[in-house]
């Protein structure tokens, strides 16, 4: 079965860090751009941080999160990371991965403009920031 699986989520204090992970299995991720989205209660889903599909280095981040996060990939592993820093009450929410294939150049800007179109999602990780 084709999946992505969060993890790395929890509580952390105003200033904290998390590290969160997301592993592909039943697939490669090689030809898919990566994105993270954040849900926060009673908001809309939206892009946090993208990476393109493989062969190309091309990363997005929202305004809100520039110079904090920083996103990765470890096609090794079939994983990608979202390094959190200098984290706020307003990070907290459901963190989900998405993917979605490209068979040339997949921009992570257009990944994380909008939900619509992806191959897969997770079922999503939660973060709360909170002193």
């Amino acid at each position: 079965q084709s999946q992505l699986v969060e993890s790395g989520g929890g509580l952390v204090q105003p200033g904290g860090s998390l590290r969160l992970s997301c592993a592909a299995s039943g697939f490669t991720l090689d030809h898919y751009a990566i994105g993270w989205f954040r849900q926060a209660p009673g908001k809309e889903r939206e892009g946090v941080s993208c990476i393109s599909n493989s062969g190309y280095t091309n990363t997005y981040y929202a305004d809100s999160v520039k110079g904090r996060f920083t996103i990765s990939r470890d096609n090794a592993n079939n994983t990608v990371w979202l390094q959190m820093n200098s984290l706020r009450p307003e990070d907290s929410g459901v963190y989900y991965c998405a993917a979605r294939m490209f068979r040339t150049y997949g921009s992570a800007g257009f990944l994380c403009a909008s939900t619509y179109g992806m191959n897969y999602w997770g079922k999503g990780t939660l973060v709360t920031v909170s002193s």
